[in-house]
C-alpha cells in the first residue's frame, strides 16, 4: 500500500496524521531569511510541516546594527557582508527550486537612515524583497515561533536581538500584549557611563515595560542568540549532560550563579569550553545585565530557552489553524515513521498493544508512549550492534518540539530497551539523571513491551494478540488468536518474560481460536 496516500484509522484523541494533508504538503519546503541587527540567517524548513525540520540552515554574523546609535546608519562592513549573504541565499534558493524566499528585517534596518537604500540595493542586486517589520510585529512573530514548539503555552516571550528586545504575552495559544524596547546588546554597548550607566538605563526601561505589561509571573521563554549563549554557559557551569538548548530550563538562582561564573572566568576559556563564537561572547556581558534585571522585575516562576523564534514564527504564520492545533512531537514522529519504518502504520497497532500497561497513566505519559511506538522501527537500518545507541542518540538530540529534556531521556530509554534489555554500561548513563527513577522504570517497561510486540509483526490489519495488565494481582496476561501462535517463538517468549520481570509480575497466556 502506498504510504503517501493511505489514510490511517483515527487515533482517537490523537487524531489522524496531517503531514499528507494538502495544507501540510504546501508547506513541505519553505525558505525564510531573518536580517537581524547582529546576524543574517537562511532557514529552509522541510518535512512534517507542524514540526520544523531544518532542511538547510546557514548564518552569517554581520553586525549590521554596530555603531547605529552613533552614526544613524548601518555598519558599512556589515552591510557589504549582509548583501553578499543575501545574494548567496537567493542562489541557493534557486538551486533548491524553492518558492520565493520570505525575507524580513528587524531593528537595525528599520531604524537606520540608510535602511530603505539598503533594501532597494538588495532588491536590485538579488531580486529579494525585504519586509521591514516594526517592533510589535517582531514580538508577534517571535511569540508565534514559541507557539510552534509549545502549542497552548502561556507566559512571557523575551526576544533579544542586536539592537532591540521584544516582549510578548502568550496564553492558550494566542499572542497578547506586545512591546519593543532598545535593550539590544549592540545599542547598550554604546551607552555612556560604563556599566553603571548601562544598568541605570536598563532598569528605567524595564520598569516602564513592567508598567505597561503588568505582572508576568508565569514561565519566561527566552528567544535569541545572546540568551542561548548564556544558556550554554549555564550548562557548562552545571556540567549539564544534554547539550540541547531548546526547552533547556533555568531558575532565577541559576542565572545569578551563572552571572558570577562568567564574571569570574576568563572569557576566551569560557567561550571555547561552551562553544560560543567570539562575536557572540562579546555581547554576553550586556545581555547578562538585561537578563538579571528582567528576572528581578518580572519574577517568572521558571525560565525556558526556545530555539524557535522569528523564522519559525514565519512558518507558523503560513499554517492553517488545523495544523497549528496539532502536537508537533506526534506529527514529527508520524513523519519519521512514514519515511523510515519498515512497516508504516504498525506503530498504531503497537500503541494499541502496549496501552493496557499504561491505561491509568496521565495524558502526558500516553503521549510519550505513542511517540515511542511511532519511532520504534525508524532506526532499523543501523547496524544491529548499535541500534540501541542510535535510537537513544536520535531522540535525545533530534530537533523535536514540545519535548522537555526529561521526556527526551524517557523516549531515549524506551527506544534503547526496544533493542536491548539492559541500559547500564554505555556512554549515555550521565543523561539518565535527568529522569527520575519512576520515569526510568516506566521507560524500561515501555521499551520491553515494544520489544516483545515487535516480535508479533504482521500486516497492519492483523490480530497480534492482546495484553491485559492486572496491577493489584501483579499478573500480565497475553491473549493470542491461534492463528498467531507460530509467531510466539522462544525469542518472543524470552522477551515476554523480560517484560514480566520488569513489571514484577507473573505471566498468564491464553490462546483461543
Amino acid at each position: 500500500m502506498d504510504q503517501h496516500t493511505h489514510s490511517a484509522p483515527d487515533w482517537g484523541s490523537f487524531g489522524q496524521p496531517l503531514f499528507n494533508d494538502p495544507d501540510a504538503r504546501a508547506l513541505s519546503r519553505v525558505g525564510v531569511v531573518d536580517v537581524g541587527s547582529n546576524s543574517v540567517r537562511l532557514v529552509v524548513f522541510d518535512g512534517a510541516a507542524r514540526s520544523p525540520a531544518y532542511f538547510y540552515n546557514e548564518k552569517l554574523m554581520c553586525a549590521l546594527g554596530a555603531g547605529l546609535s552613533e552614526t544613524g546608519k548601518l555598519n558599512p562592513k556589515g552591510r557589504e557582508r549582509a548583501l553578499a549573504a543575501l545574494h548567496r541565499f537567493q542562489h541557493l534558493a534557486d538551486g533548491l527550486d524553492l518558492p520565493p524566499l520570505r525575507v524580513v528585517a528587524t531593528a537595525a534596518v528599520r531604524e537606520a537612515k540608510d535602511g530603505p537604500e539598503f533594501c532597494a540595493e538588495v532588491k536590485k542586486k538579488t531580486g529579494l524583497t525585504i519586509q521591514v517589520i516594526d517592533g510589535n510585529e517582531e514580538a508577534r512573530l517571535s511569540a508565534q515561533g514559541v507557539l510552534l514548539g509549545w502549542p497552548g503555552a502561556y507566559g512571557l516571550i523575551c526576544d533579544i536581538g542586536g539592537s532591540s528586545m521584544e516582549l510578548a504575552e502568550i496564553s492558550d495559544g494566542q499572542v497578547g500584549k506586545r512591546l519593543t524596547s532598545p535593550l539590544g546588546p549592540l545599542k547598550l554597548r554604546d551607552i555612556s557611563g560604563g556599566r553603571r550607566g548601562r544598568k541605570t538605563q536598563i532598569k528605567t526601561v524595564m520598569e516602564d515595560l513592567r508598567d505597561q505589561l503588568g505582572p508576568q509571573r508565569d514561565r519566561l521563554f527566552l528567544v535569541g542568540g545572546s540568551w542561548r549563549a548564556i544558556a550554554r554557559l549555564d550548562m557548562l557551569r552545571r556540567g549539564y549532560p544534554l547539550a540541547v538548548l531548546h526547552e533547556y530550563r533555568m531558575t532565577a538562582s541559576d542565572i545569578r550563579k551563572t552571572v558570577k561564573f562568567i564574571e569570574a572566568g576568563d572569557p576566551d576559556e569560557l567561550r571555547s569550553a561552551a562553544g560560543v563564537s567570539g562575536s557572540r561572547m562579546a555581547l554576553v556581558p550586556y545581555a547578562m545585565d538585561v537578563l538579571t534585571r528582567l528576572i528581578r522585575t518580572f519574577k517568572p516562576k521558571d525560565i525556558a530557552v526556545s530555539s524557535y523564534g522569528i523564522r519559525e514564527g514565519l512558518l507558523y504564520e503560513q499554517m492553517s489553524q488545523k495544523l497549528r492545533d496539532r502536537d508537533p512531537l506526534i506529527e514529527a514522529c508520524r513523519f519519521a515513521e512514514a519515511k523510515d519504518a519498515r512497516l508504516p502504520e504498525f506503530g498504531r497497532q503497537l500503541f494499541d498493544f502496549v496501552m493496557p500497561l499504561f491505561k491509568s497513566q496521565p495524558a502526558h505519559v500516553k503521549r510519550l508512549v505513542k511517540a515511542a511506538c511511532l519511532l520504534h522501527d525508524v532506526s532499523w537500518r543501523a547496524h544491529p550492534d548499535y541500534r540501541a545507541e542510535v535510537c537513544f542518540d536520535y531522540v535525545t538530540r533530534a530537533n523535536l518540539g514540545g519535548l522537555k529534556h526529561s521526556e527526551r531521556v524517557f523516549l531515549g530509554l524506551a527506544l534503547q530497551h526496544r533493542y536491548r534489555n539492559k541500559r547500564e554500561g554505555n556512554r549515555f548513563e550521565p543523561l539518565y539523571e535527568l529522569l527520575d527513577e519512576k520515569g526510568q522504570k516506566q521507560a524500561e517497561i515501555l521499551g520491553k513491551a515494544m520489544r516483545f510486540g515487535a516480535m508479533m509483526w504482521m500486516r497492519e490489519d492483523s490480530k497480534i494478540g492482546k495484553l491485559n495488565w492486572f496491577p493489584k494481582k501483579r499478573v500480565l496476561e497475553l491473549r493470542m488468536p491461534a492463528s498467531a501462535r507460530p509467531l510466539f517463538s522462544e525469542v518472543a517468549e524470552a522477551r515476554l518474560n523480560s517484560l514480566s520481570s520488569a513489571l514484577e509480575a507473573e505471566t498468564r497466556m491464553l490462546i483461543r481460536d
